[in-house]
């Protein structure tokens, strides 16, 4: 009796935990056909369906007159599907005889089991149209884009490039990138459970959307110009470097930036002047790649030497330290505390008016007008013309000024200072000022992009870059733009002098730290029409071997171009 109660429980208890799990897994079942069904018809879906992305268009970029300077190539992006290869053995062969790739890396690739895997990209269009003709089962061939540079070394440190994934690295590609980039687009097969894709059902197909045409104020011709002038002197004087920069006083727009020497935009992997057999870590080589994508108008800092005396020029005229009255004479040196600090002709100058001070550079002279200004006004008048901070060129990387904290500049410091030494600045910050100093007194933003163009319906976004003004009155720029053309007609910068055009400019010799290592940097910055300049010029020669004298080997460099520049910006004769 008490067998039979037992069993009777027992059984009712099992009965009651089946009636629980059935009810439990009905719930279940309950749930997701009813409030979960559109995430796992979404999972269904995903199963099933197989997506290969279409990349954008990236934009191209043009210069100001419409060349263009960046586009693209077509290539092609060969991928295989392991469930749809019928004959792995035979796609391995053909794709190692038409790729040229060692077969073991192939047959990794091929024979992993994933649903889809790369096994080359930037194929070359021919290639890859031989491969998609071959027909073999599991092998796609999707196009896509490469960038093509058409002028190789052109601006190659203004325009940069892309990487293997099209994205930009450095120059105006990384700047822009958001503008160039454009929007890829999908295509989407279905498959069956073995992961095959229905050849009967009909793909979806959502179209990329290319990147918008960037224009440039650059313009090529006078790029070329400038890379043309840049490598003659540099190969003459065997110049580590050269760097010029032609830039429109007024707005900001930049005509030409070059560096010497370019590197080709097409293989920007390649190192130059390196012997291959020479052999290098990774971490050497990329170092040596970095150096050689950097841009020394924006990236680098240097003493500027002489061309700062404009600047101690300015802020003594315009704090009425001096007049155009003033008188100096120069013996030769001038002792600053416990120093004597010689001028670049040691037997001295003599007497000489305040604008024959800057005509022959004359480094005491200079020392006494930037003690008469004094510290505070001299950062001040330095910070006045974005001496003291970045130009906020759209490029990547601008380097910062290198100075003295103010609270420290003893007299030796201000001396030094006075005539362009002991502290650092780009040469870029350099032209910024000298723009500001011969336009009137508005402190430009130096600039390339102009404007954004959509591919897709031709709408332009102009780009708008600010203009300070009042750096310095008027009236100072007047007195400095005929100061700086006397410079070029009667003083050192006579080899700038083009007959028919009226030029004013600096020059400067800057020697290098640590100051015994006899290693100069020649410069000099010359602007056209004096009256209202269209154009304003720099160039430095960095380590010439021989003459290093900026008035001797730069000045005629801006001569040479200003020759060719001039009539094609249709800036007319005096």
């Amino acid at each position: 009796m008490k067998n039979k109660t037992y069993n009777r429980k027992k059984t009712m208890v099992v009965f009651f935990c089946a009636v629980l799990l059935i009810s439990a897994l009905f719930g279940r079942l309950v749930y997701l056909m009813i409030f979960d069904a559109a995430h796992y018809q979404k999972l269904a879906k995903d199963l099933h369906e197989r997506e290969r992305k279409i990349k954008a268009a990236r934009g191209e970029i043009v210069d100001r007159n419409g060349v263009v300077l960046a586009t693209n190539r077509t290539v092609c992006t060969i991928s295989v599907i392991h469930n749809q290869m019928k004959d792995p053995e035979q796609v391995i062969a053909a794709l190692c005889q038409e790729l040229g790739e060692e077969e073991e890396n192939i047959r990794k690739k091929v024979e992993k089991v994933s649903s889809m895997e790369k096994i080359k990209t930037n194929v070359e269009k021919e290639t890859g149209d031989r491969i998609r003709n071959l027909d073999l089962a599991g092998v796609k061939v999707d196009e896509d884009f490469k960038r093509y540079y058409p002028y190789d070394t052109l601006a190659s440190r203004v325009l940069g490039f892309t990487g293997g994934d099209n994205q930009g690295i450095i120059g105006l590609e990384v700047k822009y990138e958001e503008v160039l980039k454009g929007t890829n687009g999908t295509i989407l097969t279905v498959t069956d459970a073995r992961g095959v894709e229905l050849e009967k059902v009909a793909e979806d197909r959502i179209e990329p959307v290319a990147g918008n045409t960037l224009q440039i104020s650059l313009d090529h011709n006078i790029q070329k110009y400038c890379e043309q002038a840049a490598k003659k002197v540099q190969e003459e004087k065997q110049a580590d470097s050269v760097s010029v920069l032609l830039m429109n006083p007024q707005d900001g727009e930049i005509f030409a930036m070059v560096n010497t020497p370019e590197f080709n935009l097409n293989t920007p992997f390649e190192l130059i002047g390196v012997d291959e057999n020479t052999e290098q870590t990774d971490e050497q080589t990329q170092e040596m790649l970095n150096q050689l994508w950097r841009n020394p108008c924006i990236n680098d800092t240097y003493e500027p030497g002489s061309i700062f005396k404009m600047v101690t020029a300015t802020a003594a005229l315009e704090t009425g330290s001096v007049t155009l009255n003033d008188h100096f004479t120069c013996g030769g040196s001038a002792i600053v505390a416990d120093r004597k600090i010689r001028c670049h002709k040691t037997t001295g100058h003599g007497t000489q008016t305040f604008t024959q001070t800057v005509m022959n550079s004359c480094n005491p002279a200079f020392i006494e007008w930037g003690r008469r200004v004094g510290t505070e006004r001299f950062f001040e008048y330095m910070g006045n013309l974005g001496l003291l901070e970045k130009t906020g060129i759209d490029i990547a990387g601008e380097a910062s000024t290198i100075i003295h904290k103010q609270e420290n500049v003893g007299e030796v410091e201000l001396a030094t200072m006075s005539f362009g030494q002991s502290f650092q600045i780009t040469p870029l910050q350099m032209l910024r000022a000298a723009s500001a100093i011969i336009n009137g007194g508005n402190l430009v933003t130096p600039h390339f992009a102009v404007k954004s163009v959509s591919e897709a319906d031709g709408t332009a976004v102009e780009f708008n870059y600010e203009i300070q003004s009042n750096a310095i009155e008027e009236k100072t720029s007047l007195m400095m733009k005929d100061i700086l053309r006397q410079v070029v007609e009667e003083g050192g910068g006579k080899k700038a002098y083009l007959e028919g055009f009226s030029i004013g400019g600096k020059t400067a010799t800057s020697q290098k730290l640590p100051r015994g290592s006899v290693k100069y940097i020649s410069s000099f910055i010359g602007f056209s029409p004096v009256d209202n300049a269209k154009v304003i010029a720099m160039c430095l020669i960095d380590e010439p071997q021989g003459i290093y004298y900026g008035g001797t080997i730069a000045a005629p460099v801006i001569r040479e171009l200003f020759e060719n520049i001039l009539p094609y910006l249709e800036i007319q004769n005096n």
